[in-house]
């Protein structure tokens, strides 16, 4: 636009010149010198408007390059975007990881816990039985009868209906912190043979229904969720005053998600939220049927 203007300007100017010649007769040399003046002004003209043509050049290319390096910011800041999701998902899946392995640990530490208090259970009856032995010597010693001792002593758990371990094969506390260990460091395989012999040497014990109980969870962490629902199942089945029952219908009802029976895993939960309110695996059961998209308890 600015250009059109000066040659405007320029053609009315020599346009301008050229009439007041005509107009009338002037000298030569003042004729001459009106030229010169004119041809000044146009080669002035003509140099400006090659330096705005330089000009506009010159911003084009400097907008050109500002696209450019706009463009390349774009690129990197996309490439970086792109690094930190990967980041933030690799952090995300690590943190699962751990959580789940601190989970495990959290429940080897309670059945630990459940461990010392049989044990607990188990010396007071040993105590009482002492009591009752010394009672039973004084009583011979002096001639008169046994006073009888609070309590009464009962056979040992570990040896009813149990098989018969073989030579040299670890004690029930050697075979159960052994499949702990495992579970915990993913030696999966190992853990399900430790916990089977523990099963299978001391199905009567205490924490026999723990054992079953981790015999499902590591079926569960190998994807084997139709074993782990067998395995879970047994627990409800076969141990029905052991603390697990909470958790052990609670992954029964995951394990079913996992295979595709929603209305078998709804059931499985409803009855976590009925049998166990205000526990840890009643949350957690809410919290499934919430994402399931069902009530709690079922509608009539």
């Amino acid at each position: 636009m600015r250009i059109r203007n000066v040659a405007m300007f320029s053609a009315a100017v020599l346009a301008g010149a050229l009439a007041g010649s005509l107009v009338g007769p002037r000298p030569a040399e003042a004729v001459a010198r009106e030229l010169i003046e004119l041809q000044r002004d146009v080669t002035s003209l003509l140099q400006g408007q090659k330096d705005l043509a330089t000009q506009v050049t010159q911003d084009h290319t400097g907008m050109r390059t500002i696209v450019d390096q706009t463009n390349s910011s774009l690129g990197k800041l996309e490439g970086t975007m792109g690094s930190l999701q990967k980041s933030v998902q690799d952090v995300q899946a690590n943190s699962g990881a751990r959580l789940d392995t601190m989970s495990t640990q959290v429940q080897g530490l309670s059945d630990n816990l459940e461990e010392i208090k049989s044990r607990l259970g188990k010396l007071n009856q040993q105590l009482v039985d002492l009591q009752n032995s010394v009672q039973s010597l004084d009583a011979k010693i002096s001639g008169t009868a046994p006073a009888p001792a609070t309590g009464t002593a009962s056979p040992t758990a570990s040896t009813a209906g149990s098989s018969a371990m073989p030579a040299g094969a670890p004690s029930a506390d050697t075979l159960y912190s052994n499949g702990l260990r495992d579970i915990t460091s993913g030696k999966y395989d190992l853990a399900r043979s430790e916990f089977q012999d523990y099963l299978k040497y001391y199905g009567d014990t205490d924490l026999a229904s723990n054992a079953q109980f981790y015999l499902g969870e590591i079926s569960f962490k190998q994807k084997q969720y139709g074993d782990a629902v067998a395995a879970y199942e047994k627990v409800l089945t076969n141990y029905p005053k052991s603390f697990k029952l909470a958790p052990a219908r609670l992954r029964k009802g995951m394990a079913l998600i996992e295979l595709g029976q929603k209305n078998s895993a709804v059931r499985e939960f409803r009855e976590v939220v009925k049998r166990y309110p205000g526990t840890e695996e009643d949350r957690q059961a809410r919290a499934k049927l919430k994402e399931l998209g069902v009530a709690a308890t079922a509608t009539r």
